[in-house]
């Protein structure tokens, strides 16, 4: 069954990324990723897509984040219906991201 998916700003999700309590996954395509880049995110494209994929977040809370915040969100319903308790996404995607100030990479 598919949960709700959590909103969080591009600000709460830094903060919590500070402090240690969130884990990024980009889900964006890697040419995508190859242009401009969360800092500290893991990629795991959504063409792609397999929960299983994403690192042990070590007692951090998965956050996906793409581009607008759409495919964030159907990564987060993917990852619910493989039985992951991942509901949250950066709402607003990069686009969001950069407009809140906050800084992107190069692309890797």
């Amino acid at each position: 069954m598919v949960g709700q998916v959590e909103d969080l700003t591009p600000q709460e999700v830094s903060k919590g990324i500070a402090e240690g309590r969130y884990l990024l996954v980009d889900v964006r395509e890697p040419n995508e990723v190859a242009a401009e880049a969360y800092p500290d995110a893991v990629v795991v494209p959504l063409s792609t897509f397999d929960p299983k994929l994403i690192p042990d977040p070590a007692g951090k809370e998965i956050v996906f984040a793409c581009r607008s915040g759409k495919r964030s969100v159907t990564a987060s319903q993917a990852a619910q219906v493989a039985g992951f308790g991942y509901n949250k996404h950066l709402a607003g995607g990069i686009l969001g991201w950069k407009a809140a100030g906050l800084p992107t990479t190069p692309g890797r």
